[in-house]
């Protein structure tokens, strides 16, 4: 047997106490099963929040909000969000990976380090940031430790005058390699941009292709992208076709690295809002959540971007159960094509969800579904944007509520939930209050929280239990110049958790 030296020994053993192995062996030499992973805090949670409009008459409000979380390892954390300054990338660039060029290898020069724009000191606690400035950057940031379980932020604009005037949301997202949209276009009355942001030190290449109804559309102005590390950029959807095309779906990829990627959406007549990309497109059943009460047009649009064609079933979850729309019983699409339909006034006055169900022996590929709410009458119409999400597994939490205008929509699928909703202090002065209610199978239920004693902005943190399958919405309802303004985003699990095998100690491998 070869034995090592006592000083290395000493080492190795102390390691191993530190950190474990997966396995222990027995007398035999046998492995002993790996124990059963725990659910433990995370210690790092990034985002990135795209730059606000451009609009010269808009304002922007950011609250960030980490909820409390038993079992964290420790007292202290840090959440900072930092300016990303907007880059411009050369149209008459070659691209990166086919120039043959080497990326340069010289140092960065050393820059003043940012002042932050939100920061977060305590977790339970939201806080809130104001920005007008018609060129205010995008963010990104890190929250670690204390801080970073369910950290969220919630970007929200309120535009008074000009064209896309209303009101612009969404929940600054995690950084991801690859995203997913339907619903965008390129027609003479819309105004679209993909905004992505990268987060990191590096530089990165993405690539943007574009589908429409009849397939993939020529791009190539979409095709490698370089975004320098900490910057964002903002490319017009128009710019990339060669004419006007409506009903896009847009696939935005990062060739390295992650970053965040959301559409703005701003048409000349119905208002202005956030797209954000699906969150869930290989699931069976696709759910869209929290429709708003007011809304008086519904559009959905599909898009399947694998080689089989999809048949889907259509349900619509309201306060008294689910139906079938009469006349779109069903929803075909072809591979590889976007599909629309006009649901018109679907809702009746009552918050809903839409519910779309794979057809035994329909195609099993991903499907990207996406809806384009409109509120308001003639000259003063109000647009908002829900995709496909999740489901809420554990923990959720949407910051940025107001006192006066937050609606929440739940929506149990398949069994009876039981939903615990902690509305945190506000911004300004409060105490946290916990209520909980129940929802029925194939049902949407909406809260309109009454917090007399809340000041500020606050969180919702939303935590179920039972058998049932959760999905959420949260709509805004803000004053715009005397009128009223909406807007919607869906609220996904936090993710707060990541699951750690359990470790026994395996001295055995110190020694053949």
């Amino acid at each position: 047997m070869n034995r090592l030296p006592l000083p290395l020994l000493g080492v190795l053993v102390a390691l191993l106490a530190l950190t474990g192995v997966a396995t222990m062996r027995g007398d035999a030499g046998e492995e002993q099963p790996t124990r059963q992973a725990q659910p433990l805090p995370v210690e790092r949670t990034a985002l990135t929040c795209p730059r606000p409009t451009g609009a010269a008459a808009q304002t922007t409000w950011y609250t960030g909000f980490t909820p409390p979380t038993e079992s964290v390892r420790s007292e202290e954390g840090a959440a900072t969000l930092l300016p990303a300054p907007e880059h411009t990338p050369d149209p008459g660039a070659t691209d990166p990976d086919e120039d043959g060029e080497e990326e340069s290898t010289d140092e960065p020069e050393e820059t003043e380090a940012p002042e932050p724009v939100l920061e977060l000191s305590e977790p339970g606690l939201p806080v809130t940031a104001t920005v007008d400035d018609a060129d205010a950057p995008a963010l990104t940031g890190t929250a670690d430790h204390l801080l970073a379980p369910g950290w969220t932020v919630q970007q929200t604009t309120v535009v008074d005058s000009g064209e896309g005037k209303g009101a612009l949301g969404t929940s600054c997202q995690t950084p991801d390699t690859e995203f997913w949209f339907t619903g965008a276009s390129a027609a003479e009355d819309r105004h679209d941009y993909v905004h992505v942001t990268n987060p990191d030190e590096a530089a990165t290449v993405v690539d943007i292709e574009v589908h429409g109804a009849e397939g993939e559309l020529e791009a190539e102005q979409g095709q490698g992208i370089t975004v320098p590390g900490h910057t964002s950029v903002a490319i017009r959807l128009a710019t990339l076709l060669g004419e006007a095309e409506p009903d896009l779906a847009v696939h935005v990829a990062a060739r390295s690295g992650r970053v965040g990627a959301q559409i703005e959406i701003v048409d000349e007549s119905l208002g202005t809002d956030w797209l954000p990309p699906v969150t869930d497109p290989s699931a069976d059943t696709l759910v869209l959540p929290g429709i708003p009460a007011g809304v008086n047009g519904v559009r959905l649009s599909v898009f399947a971007p694998g080689g089989q064609d999809v048949a889907l079933d259509v349900g619509l979850a309201g306060p008294g159960g689910t139906i079938t729309p009469a006349g779109n019983e069903s929803v075909n699409v072809v591979a590889g094509t976007v599909t629309t339909v006009e649901l018109g006034d679907l809702t009746q006055g009552e918050a809903s969800s839409l519910v779309l169900t794979r057809q035994d022996g329909t195609g099993s590929g991903p499907v990207v579904a996406g809806l384009h709410v409109v509120a308001g009458g003639e000259g003063d119409r109000e647009s908002a944007f829900l995709p496909a999400t999740e489901p809420i597994e554990e923990r959720a939490t949407v910051s940025g509520n107001t006192t006066s205008g937050t609606r929440l929509a739940l929506l149990a699928l398949d069994e009876t939930v039981e939903v615990d909703l902690t509305y945190s202090a506000g911004a300004d002065g409060g105490e946290p209050v916990t209520e909980t209610f129940t929802v029925d199978p194939g049902t949407t239920v909406e809260v309109n929280p009454e917090l007399d004693g809340t000041e500020g902005n606050y969180a919702i943190t939303l935590e179920p239990s039972g058998g049932g399958t959760l999905y959420a919405a949260r709509t805004l309802l803000l004053d715009r110049d005397g009128a009223t303004a909406f807007t919607t985003q869906t609220i996904p699990d936090d993710r707060s958790t990541v699951s750690v095998p359990e470790t026994d100690q395996d001295l055995s491998l110190l020694v053949d």
